[in-house]
């Protein structure tokens, strides 16, 4: 077993992870990306041309790699530093190898565009040691003051096989599972939207806990506590039990919660090595050209100004004062900056999609690591041959902590906590110092022979996203009845039915995709902007390889009534 609730159908040898195009907008952005003629090419009087990409994040930097290689040339706009919620950070006096991963740290197989990103740059994988993967030395579940040891989820007592099995019941009954995972595995387009329409114009008013509530399977409380509490795949969602179902199906039906894997060295190294890469095939620029090199090695500051212009045009102030004035713009950080950290006017978009962007609904998350001489949690218990600590689920302040090393004798890291919603918010007026104190007392409490603290060989490091000022929360996750809120975001590249004075400013962004919090959604929005940039400039794609705008008509989101 890969989790402590699995979903309901498992991986084979010849069963490949399913690709997280998902089931709103089924286009199949990795084969767009593999294909020769690339993602298509603008007329070569637009040539040179500046385009401002504002936010250095993943989807920032791929937007602006992209638009470079079609002969554009992007001015990326940076309030912090390149890679947003890639966010990789050392330990002051350790040695340099030794890092922490304070934003994304784990992916899925089926986040494939992502994985096209992680190839061309030569970047290595390794699996994750999630709750009861594979990798994973050993796990223990900890509720209620009693903790249960387990190497695979039959070592746990029966309740946790019986809410894995009221999990996979609850999704057959209520959310056609078997059915769109396997249309997704054929990738059978008419199929995945015939059974998502009725799913969203069924539940897109349905919080997941309701869905629970609603199910037979689930009609014990008990069961549900536990479920909130140790979860599936990656630990407890009871934090997003106040959320739309709508968001937990697409991240069951697209494995996005399965299987993952780290990047080897931190994930920062994705967006910095593209930002840094001098890509083979390229218009216009010549060879050895860079993001870097276009920039003079920096990014331009904070944007604190949009506005329009004459002839539509986007007009930039940064934080240094420059004024620049662009025909196109990519924004992808995140879009409650638009409402507080940058003056904009309302003439830059739509009332109904400043209306969306009012309403995102962003959860906030807290990490605190520390470093150690060793991975130490492999030594065993002299009375009872177990690994003396392990990958810990709990209901105490901790909930989630990770073990995760290099090898034995090598200095190693532990996340002593993961947090969401709530459980993040209780961390919030603690230093980072605080913080593990509470941590180690928690910890202590379910393994009283252990003594981290004397294995600890640096000071920790901490994040609260929802306390980051270019940021104020980790990512999106929609409430019920904001469908339609997302629907006009993730749309917004297809602007040819707006007003001309509304068009040239394209969002972007994990907050904007259908799969927030997962970089893949990063990912395919800025290939969607990429597309939109290209067309507002007369450009096409080539035949053989049409992109999402393209094929727009055939696989839109499914639109609800406003009436």
């Amino acid at each position: 077993m890969t989790s402590t609730v699995p979903t309901a159908v498992q991986h084979t040898d010849a069963q490949p992870p399913i690709t997280m195009f998902g089931p709103d907008f089924p286009y199949a952005y990795d084969d767009f990306l593999a294909h020769p003629a690339g993602l298509g090419q603008i007329p070569a009087t637009e040539h040179g041309t500046e385009v401002a990409v504002i936010g250095g994040g993943l989807s920032g930097i791929i937007a602006a790699y992209e638009l470079m290689k079609m002969g554009l040339k992007p001015v990326v706009y940076e309030a912090d530093q390149i890679g947003g919620r890639l966010r990789t950070v050392g330990f002051e006096g350790c040695d340099e190898s030794l890092t922490a991963e304070m934003g994304a740290m784990r992916f899925p197989p089926s986040s494939t565009a992502l994985q096209h990103y992680i190839d061309l740059v030569g970047l290595e994988t390794k699996a994750f040691p999630n709750p009861l993967a594979p990798e994973t030395p050993s796990t223990v579940v900890d509720l209620k003051g009693e903790s249960h040891y387990a190497v695979t989820v039959d070592d746990l007592p029966q309740v946790y096989r019986d809410v894995m099995n009221a999990w996979n019941a609850c999704l057959e009954e209520g959310a056609d599972f078997s059915d769109m995972n396997q249309a997704m595995r054929e990738r059978d387009v008419p199929r995945i939207r015939e059974i998502w329409a009725k799913l969203v114009e069924k539940l897109d008013n349905q919080t997941f806990y309701g869905f629970l509530c609603e199910s037979e399977a689930f009609k014990s409380f008990r069961h549900r506590e536990i479920f909130g509490q140790v979860g599936f795949g990656t630990g407890g969602w009871d934090t997003d039990f106040p959320n739309s179902i709508l968001e937990i199906l697409r991240v069951v039906y697209t494995e996005a919660d399965d299987h993952h894997r780290g990047i080897v060295g931190g994930s920062q190294q994705l967006p910095v090595r593209l930002w840094e890469r001098e890509p083979q095939k390229l218009v216009h620029w010549p060879l050895g050209t860079s993001l870097k090199s276009l920039h003079e090695g920096e990014p331009k500051p904070a944007v604190t100004r949009l506005h329009r212009t004459a002839g539509n045009r986007i007009t930039v102030t940064d934080a240094s004062g420059d004024i620049r004035t662009y025909p196109a713009a990519i924004f992808t950080a995140q879009s409650w900056m638009l409402l507080s950290k940058i003056t904009c006017d309302d003439s830059l978009f739509p009332i109904d999609h400043w209306t969306a962007m009012e309403r995102t609904h962003y959860m906030e998350s807290s990490k605190l690591f520390v470093p150690v001489d060793r991975p130490f949690w492999l030594d065993k218990d002299e009375e009872t041959g177990r690994d003396v600590m392990s990958m810990t689920l709990t209901d105490r302040m901790t909930r989630g902590t990770y073990l995760l090393d290099d090898g034995p004798d090598k200095p190693a890291t532990i996340c002593l906590s993961y947090t969401w919603c709530d459980d993040s918010l209780k961390w919030l007026p603690l230093s980072a110092n605080e913080r593990m104190e509470v941590m180690l007392k928690s910890l202590g409490e379910i393994y009283p022979k252990v003594d981290i603290r004397r294995h600890i060989i640096g000071n920790p490091v901490t994040v609260s996203w929802e306390n980051e000022p270019y940021f104020m929360g980790a990512f999106k996750a929609n409430l019920p009845g904001h469908y339609r809120y997302q629907r006009r975001l993730f749309t917004h590249f297809m602007q040819d039915s707006l007003p001309e004075d509304k068009r040239g400013i394209f969002l972007a962004g994990d907050d904007i995709s259908w799969t927030a919090g997962w970089a893949e959604g990063a990912v395919q929005t800025a290939l969607n902007a990429v597309w939109g940039v290209m067309h507002h400039f007369g450009g096409t794609t080539d035949p053989t390889n049409p992109g999402p705008g393209d094929l727009y008509d055939e696989i839109a989101p499914v639109e609800l009534p406003e009436d």
